[in-house]
């Protein structure tokens, strides 16, 4: 088993949303195209300083990262960020790691949000083949009746 890593495009999510709504065009959406480690022992998109400054990312927070090697850092969260694969896309915040060479993570909130999955024997990152056109997201909701008959014993039928 070794890493596997994909192409993504990350955009600036305020242009995408100008774009859509025909107040910029296409063109001047800031955009990058980055391969990233897919790392589904990442929380979040994890990008360094050189994106976040292409792309004009605010930051909205700070939080404390461990790294990989077990040390900590203190790191701005930026965002929201697009993040295209193939046919599928989400929108994000990112931690920013110090530095300008911090390879890019694409971590388990992302992943799960694009539906996509990881193939471990060929090391690639895939759309399910039973919808390579629309994500699916799981919505698990008990009815109401259930928990209430567990509180007081009797049905309400």
């Amino acid at each position: 088993m070794g890493l596997t890593y994909a192409d993504i495009t990350l955009a600036n999510s305020s242009d995408c949303i100008l774009a859509r709504q025909g107040r910029l065009p296409d063109s001047d959406v800031k955009k990058v195209t980055v391969k990233a480690l897919v790392d589904s022992g990442a929380y979040m998109l994890v990008i360094n300083e050189n994106i976040k400054r292409q792309l004009d990312l605010p930051v909205c927070d700070k939080r404390g990262a461990v790294l990989a090697d077990g040390t900590t850092a203190g790191c701005d969260i930026v965002g929201p960020v697009d993040v295209f694969f193939k046919t599928r896309a989400t929108s994000c915040r990112a931690i920013v790691l110090p530095g300008g060479n911090v390879e890019v993570l694409l971590g388990a909130i992302p992943l799960e949000d694009m539906d996509v999955l990881i193939d471990l024997k060929n090391n690639e990152l895939i759309l399910p083949p039973e919808r390579p056109y629309i994500a699916q997201t799981i919505v698990k909701r008990e009815p109401l009746i259930i928990h209430i008959r567990a509180a007081t014993g009797r049905s309400l039928y």
